[in-house]
C-alpha cells in the first residue's frame, strides 16, 4: 500500500516543545572598545620596555600598537556620537 505524501518512513512521535532560552546579557560596544584600547596600550608599553622587541627587523613593531590605539580612538568617537550602535545591539 502506498502512504500519503509526507508520511513516508517510520512514525516519529511529536517532539517536545522547544525550551525557552533566557535572553543573552548585552554588552556595551563602547566597553569592548575601551578594553581593546587598553590591550593595545599594554602591548605598546611592552614593546617600549623590552628593547629586543623593537630592534633590527622589528623596528616597525612599535607602530602596530600605536595604530591599534589610534583605530580604537576612532571607533570610540564613532560609537560615542551614536552611530554604529544599532539601538544598543
Amino acid at each position: 500500500m502506498s502512504q500519503p505524501p509526507g508520511t513516508e518512513g517510520p512514525h516519529r512521535p511529536e517532539s517536545p516543545p522547544p525550551e525557552i532560552v533566557p535572553p543573552v546579557a548585552t554588552l556595551r560596544t563602547l566597553r569592548v572598545v575601551h578594553w581593546g584600547i587598553l590591550a593595545w596600550a599594554v602591548a605598546l608599553v611592552l614593546v617600549l620596555v623590552l628593547p629586543s622587541l623593537r630592534e633590527g627587523d622589528r623596528s616597525w613593531w612599535v607602530w602596530v600598537p600605536v595604530a591599534g590605539i589610534g583605530l580604537g580612538v576612532v571607533g570610540h568617537v564613532y560609537l560615542a556620537r551614536g552611530r554604529g550602535n544599532a539601538a544598543d545591539a
